[in-house]
């Protein structure tokens, strides 16, 4: 996948937002307000900031080179994805997982507020 491609994919998924509110050189994505990948628009490896269960990102860690700790994340939840380097039914099924984790967490807190 190439950049543009992950945003495009991340837009199809139902209700997602973009937004840029750590400045010009990352685009967030979000769901029910909650960001569940910000894209990296100008580094030389390229990459995006993923949440995953912790248990995942360390499979994925142990798995491949082009998954590592989050930079500038929690990295006990969140891992950088250097797309590049992984094949893009691998990069669908990832973003899928941020997606359906951040949108089951807010839609609960949603329907205990009502």
């Amino acid at each position: 996948m190439n950049i543009e491609e992950v945003r495009a994919y991340a837009l199809s998924l139902a209700e997602v937002t973009e937004d840029m509110p750590f400045g010009d050189d990352n685009v967030c994505f979000r769901i029910h307000g909650k960001i569940f990948l910000c894209l990296n628009l100008y580094s030389d490896e390229p990459h995006f900031a993923i949440k995953l269960q912790p248990k995942r990102s360390e499979e994925l860690r142990e798995q491949y080179e082009g998954v590592r700790p989050a930079w500038h994340w929690n990295k006990k939840h969140w891992s950088d994805i250097y797309y590049t380097q992984l094949d893009d039914t691998l990069m669908k099924t990832l973003i899928t997982e941020a997606y359906q984790l951040v949108a089951c967490k807010g839609s609960k807190k949603r329907v205990a507020k009502t």
